[in-house]
């Protein structure tokens, strides 16, 4: 028996392929013809989407205040010569501007006081999301110089010997300094633990013991007479490192007397 041919479904399906992914694959298969055939083509846009996807917020959740804003993954450390184009990215969305920061400025509230506020709200905002903010991303945040910026926080964390989590403290970027001391003062001055220090300050068991072991070494070396130079040789590490535990030292001992 002839199977009688449904017009109407003729007509209408090529509509339901009429989608931006589909368009992705087509362009794909087109521009780049030895990539694969249409399974991969459309795996392809697929993955494109995702991306998209992620990058995008509706303004349905986005609400007056908040803006939308590119991190670098917690799960995605920098390395040697690894360029930004290169690191995994999330979106996040941070509370640029709200009532408080108002009244604030209203109360005419010192403007270091409340871009403190403001910093560390988004800071540990774009971290319950997946993501890491840099000085650099605060700074253009907050129209504010960049060096200032990572002077507010390190003089916040360094007062209160807690982290701020961003990237220079959880990925180590940079001369960061206050979480490696802060590290160190949990464990030789308030005596605490690898799993504790690590819970305090957003970093990992093996990080802690990482920062800590650097530290012991560095330190045993210097009670050795030994000079900055031939500790950052004999250490395998640089000098402007061992100068920083050297500093953190120093104030140690000033604490512990």
């Amino acid at each position: 028996m002839i199977k009688k041919k449904d017009s109407l479904k003729a007509g209408l399906k090529p509509l339901l392929a009429k989608t931006l992914e589909n368009a992705l694959a087509h362009r794909i298969a087109k521009e780049f013809p030895r990539i694969g055939g249409p399974r991969i083509c459309k795996l392809c846009a697929e993955m494109i989407m995702e991306l998209v996807h992620n990058h995008i917020r509706s303004k349905d959740y986005v609400h007056h205040g908040q803006i939308v804003w590119t991190a670098v993954s917690i799960d995605n450390p920098p390395a040697r010569h690894k360029k930004m184009a290169d690191t995994d990215l999330v979106t996040v969305v941070l509370d640029a501007s709200t009532a408080e920061d108002i009244q604030s400025r209203i109360d005419r509230v010192p403007p270091g006081q409340w871009r403190l506020r403001k910093a560390i709200r988004m800071c540990r905002q774009a971290y319950e999301q997946g993501g890491l903010l840099t000085n650099q991303d605060l700074s253009e945040i907050l129209n504010f110089a960049d060096s200032l910026i990572a002077q507010l926080l390190s003089n916040y964390e360094r007062q209160n010997k807690t982290l701020i989590p961003r990237r220079g403290t959880i990925h180590d970027v940079g001369k960061s300094l206050s979480h490696k001391w802060i590290i160190c003062y949990k464990r030789y001055v308030e005596g605490k633990s690898a799993d504790q220090i690590g819970r305090e300050t957003y970093h990992c068991i093996e990080a802690v013991d990482r920062y800590l072991g650097q530290f012991d070494r560095v330190r045993h070396c210097l009670q050795q007479g030994l000079e900055t130079a031939e500790i950052s040789h004999i250490l395998n590490c640089s000098v402007s490192l061992v100068e920083v535990y050297q500093q953190i030292d120093k104030e140690l001992d000033s604490k512990n007397a």
